[in-house]
C-alpha cells in the first residue's frame, strides 16, 4: 500500500523545514511500527508552504500480536496436591482465561505460570486515521502558532490536509481541518485545487501547477540554473552552499534571473559587497576565473513572470540602493583610520561588571603578547599589534550594518591603512573559529589573538559570576572554550592552560567576587568537562579519557598524545597486567610521603630490588615522558609489573612499625608519582 500525507499550511520560515522533514520521516517511522505496520521506505518532502510524508511497501494489515503474561510461582499457585491456590485462580480470573488454560513457563529464578494471548490484527486503514493526527500532533518547531479557539498549534497555520491511502482518503480532522483528496498549486500562479489519487500523480499534478515538491529537485534546478546564468557573462558563481540551501527552501517553483550593478561598486571590499548581496536580498555573487568579483548577481524568484526584464530591473534598483548605502558607509570610514578607532570603545560597554571593550583589549592584549614571548618570540609586536587594533572595526559604519563582518572588515581597512598582510590577516583570523564547525586560524598570530580573546571573556564571566547553566549560556561561554580547545589541538600548542587562566585571572582581579583559586578551579572544570565530551565524542575510550583528565591535563596538547599513546597501548598484552599492577600501588599510596623515602630503612630483599629498579628506570622514563615519547615510557613501564608484583607478594606495607610502614608507602608513592605523569590508572578499566 502507499500512504500520502500533505499538510498545506502558511508559509513556513525556512529555518524549521529541513529539521520539521526529518523529524516527520522519524515520527513516521517509529508511530507506524509502534502500531504493528511495517513497510519499505518513508520519504518526506516539502516546500514553504508543505510538508509531505510518502510511505511505500505499507502492509494492508497490523501484524498479530502475541504477549505473554507471567503470573505467580508454580510453587505458590498449587497446593502439594496439585490443585489451584487462590494465587492461580486470582491469576486466571484477572487475564480473563480459565485455570485451565494457565502455562507453566521456566524461567532463569524458577516455573511461573503465564498466559499467552494472541491480538489479531487490525487493517490498516482503520487505524490510519489515528496514527496521522498523532504523527502531526507530535511534530514540533522552534517557534509554533495557534489560530481561532482550537487547541492545536504547528508553526502555521493549516489550511488543508490531503491523505490518502492507495488512493482512498484517510479520513480524520485536526483543529477544524478535514483530510481530502485536494492539493493546492502555486499560490500565485495556479493556486486551484488539484484532485490527487498516486504520489505519481501528486508530484506531476503539482509540477503542472507550478510546485516542484522535491526539495533535492528544486536545488538541482537552481544550482544548474545559476552555474549557466554566471557563464553566459563569462563567470562562474561563488561558492555559498548555505544560501543555495536556504533559497530551496525559500521557493516553490525556482525562477533564476541574473542582474547587473554599475561596475564602481566593484571598488567596495568584496566581503562588504557579498554580503550586502547575500544578507539583504539572498543574491548570488559572480567571480571571473581569478576569483575577483564581476558587476553581476543572481537572484532566484518563486514565479515565472510574463516580464522576467521587469523582475530584474526591480532587484537592480534595489541591490544599486543597498550598494548605494555600503559606499557611503564605506567612504565615511576610511575618514577615521583603525587606530584611532581603538580610543573610542573606552565609550563602548562590553559588559557591565567588566567594563569596557577598551578595557577588554588592554586585558587580552597583554596575555596574547605573553602567550606570543612562548611560542613565537620573533611574532610578538605583530601580535601585539594585532590585539590592539582587532576591535577597532566595532566602531566602524560598516560594522553597524553588517555586524558579520566583524574582523573582516577591520582586516580589509587594515590592508588598505598599509598595515604588514600578517597584521591584516591575524585580525580577520581572530574570531575564528566563530562556532564548532568553523575553521582554525590559519596563522599563529590569528591563533594566540583568539585565543586570549575568548579565555579573557571566559576568564571574566566566571570572576563575576556570569557562569552558563543549563542551556542558558548567553555569553556563549561553551562555544569559545570549545573554540580554544580546538585551535590548542589542532594547532599542536605546548601551552599551559592553567598558566593562561592564572594569568588571565590576575589581569581582572579588580572584578573578583570570591577568592581567586575558587574561580580558577570553576574555570579549569568548565574547560575539563568541555574537553571530555569532545574527546569521547570523537571515538575516545572514556575511561582512558577519564584517567588522563584525572592526572595533570591542562597541557592539553601534550594530555591528548597521552591519551592516543593508551589508546594504542590498549592493544598489547601488558596492557591489563600493567593496569591491575599499578592499581595496587595507587590504591594504597595514597597516604604516602615522598619526602620520607630511606633507603636505610629497606629490611627485605624485594623493597630494596623495588627501590634500586624504580631508581635505575625512572631516569630513562622520565626521559621519555619529557620527549613526549608516551607509547615507548608505556612499554618501558611494563617492566615494573614483576618487581611490583614480588614486592607485594613478601612485604607487608601496613605493619605496626611506624618508620617501617611509612617508607614502604613512600616508595610507592615515588612510583605512583612516575605513573601519575602518564593518567590515573585507578580510572581504567582493565578487569
Amino acid at each position: 500500500m502507499e500512504l500520502l500525507l500533505e499538510i498545506g499550511t502558511e508559509e513556513i520560515p525556512y529555518s524549521f523545514i529541513i529539521k520539521a522533514l526529518d523529524d516527520l520521516n522519524s515520527i513516521a517511522g517509529k508511530k507506524l511500527s509502534s502500531y504493528r505496520l511495517s513497510f519499505k521506505e518513508v520519504n518526506t518532502f516539502g516546500t514553504p508552504r508543505r510538508l509531505s510524508l510518502c510511505v511505500k511497501g505499507l502492509t494492508d494489515r497490523q501484524d498479530d500480536e502475541f504477549v505473554k503474561t507471567l503470573g505467580p510461582p508454580k510453587k505458590v499457585a498449587f497446593d502439594s496436591a496439585g490443585n489451584p491456590t487462590g494465587a492461580a485462580i486470582g491469576f486466571a480470573r484477572k487475564q480473563g482465561v480459565d485455570v485451565e488454560e494457565l502455562k507453566v513457563e521456566k524461567t532463569d529464578k524458577g516455573e511461573y505460570l503465564c498466559v499467552e494471548k494472541e491480538t489479531k490484527g487490525k487493517n490498516t486503514k482503520d487505524v490510519m486515521p489515528q496514527i496521522l493526527h498523532e504523527i502531526m500532533a507530535t511534530l514540533t518547531f522552534p517557534k509554533s502558532m495557534r489560530w481561532g479557539d482550537y487547541d492545536i498549534s504547528f508553526a502555521r497555520p493549516i489550511h488543508w490536509i490531503l491523505a490518502l491511502l492507495d488512493g482512498g482518503v484517510v479520513p480524520f480532522s485536526y483543529g477544524s481541518i478535514k483530510s481530502g483528496l485536494y492539493t493546492r498549486g502555486h499560490p500565485f500562479l495556479s493556486n486551484i485545487p488539484i484532485k490527487v489519487n498516486s504520489l505519481s500523480d501528486y508530484r506531476q499534478g503539482l509540477k503542472d501547477s507550478y510546485v516542484i515538491v522535491d526539495p533535492e529537485k528544486r536545488e538541482e534546478i537552481i544550482r544548474r540554473d545559476i552555474e549557466k546564468a554566471s557563464s553566459e557573462v563569462g563567470g562562474k558563481v561563488l561558492e555559498d552552499d548555505a544560501l543555495l540551501r536556504e533559497v530551496t527552501y525559500l521557493v516553490e517553483y525556482p525562477v533564476v534571473l541574473r542582474g547587473s550593478f554599475p561596475e564602481k561598486f566593484l571598488a567596495l571590499p568584496k566581503e562588504a559587497l557579498v554580503h550586502t548581496m547575500r544578507s539583504h536580498q539572498r543574491y548570488f555573487s559572480i567571480t571571473d576565473d581569478s576569483g575577483k568579483l564581476m558587476p553581476y548577481f543572481i537572484t532566484v524568484a518563486n514565479t515565472s513572470g510574463r516580464d522576467p526584464k521587469t523582475i530584474i530591473g526591480g532587484n537592480e534598483r534595489v541591490i544599486r540602493a543597498r550598494l548605494e548605502d555600503a559606499r557611503f558607509f564605506f567612504e565615511e570610514d576610511r575618514k577615521v583610520p583603525l587606530e584611532k578607532r581603538v580610543e573610542g570603545l573606552k565609550e563602548v560597554v562590553f559588559q557591565a561588571k567588566l567594563g569596557t571593550s577598551y578595557e577588554k583589549v588592554k586585558r587580552f592584549r597583554t596575555l596574547a603578547r605573553t602567550m606570543a614571548s612562548n611560542l613565537c618570540p620573533e611574532k610578538a609586536d605583530a601580535v601585539d599589534r594585532v590585539a590592539y587594533l582587532c576591535k577597532g572595526d566595532l566602531l566602524t559604519e560598516m560594522v553597524g550594518e553588517f555586524p558579520a563582518l566583524q574582523g573582516i572588515i577591520g582586516s580589509e581597512y587594515a590592508r588598505l591603512e598599509g598595515e604588514p598582510p600578517e597584521v591584516a590577516k591575524g585580525i580577520l583570523e581572530h574570531y575564528m573559529p566563530r562556532n564548532a564547525d568553523d575553521c582554525l586560524p590559519e596563522g599563529i598570530i590569528g591563533t594566540i589573538v583568539s585565543i586570549a580573546d575568548k579565555l579573557d571573556t571566559i576568564n571574566g564571566c566566571f570572576s563575576v559570576g556570569l557562569i552558563p547553566t543549563g542551556a542558558a549560556d548567553p555569553y556563549a561561554l561553551r562555544r569559545q572554550a570549545i573554540g580554544i580547545i580546538n585551535m590548542i589541538i589542532g594547532k599542536g600548542l605546548d601551552v599551559s592552560l592553567d598558566k593562561l587562566i592564572d594569568e588571565g585571572l590576575e589581569l581582572l582581579k579588580d572584578k573578583w567576587t570570591k577568592d581567586k583559586e575558587a574561580i580558577k578551579n570553576e574555570i579549569k572544570e568548565f574547560f575539563r568537562l568541555r574537553l571530555y565530551n569532545r574527546l569521547t565524542s570523537s571515538g575516545l575510550s572514556h575511561d582512558v579519557v577519564e584517567a588522563v583528565l584525572s592526572s595533570d591535563w591542562t597541557q592539553i596538547a601534550d594530555a591528548v598524545k597521552r591519551i592516543d599513546a593508551l589508546e594504542s597501548f590498549k592493544g598489547s598484552p601488558n596492557y591489563r597486567p600493567l593496569g591491575l599492577t599499578i592499581k595496587r600501588v595507587m590504591n594504597i599510596s595514597k597516604d604516602g610521603d615522598t619526602e620520607r623515602l630511606s633507603p636505610d630503612l629497606f629490611h627485605d630483599e624485594a623493597e630494596k630490588a623495588l627501590y634500586d629498579f624504580h631508581m635505575d628506570s625512572k631516569k630513562t622514563i622520565n626521559g621519555l615522558l619529557e620527549d613526549g615519547l608516551y607509547t615507548d615510557a608505556l612499554t618501558q613501564m611494563t617492566k615494573y609489573i614483576k618487581p611490583v608484583d614480588r614486592f607485594f607478594d613478601k612485604v607487608m606495607v601496613m605493619v605496626e612499625d611506624k618508620g617501617l610502614r611509612d617508607n614502604r608507602l613512600s616508595l610507592l608513592s615515588h612510583i605512583n608519582s612516575l605513573f601519575l605523569r602518564i593518567c590515573d590508572f585507578k580510572k581504567l578499566v582493565v578487569e
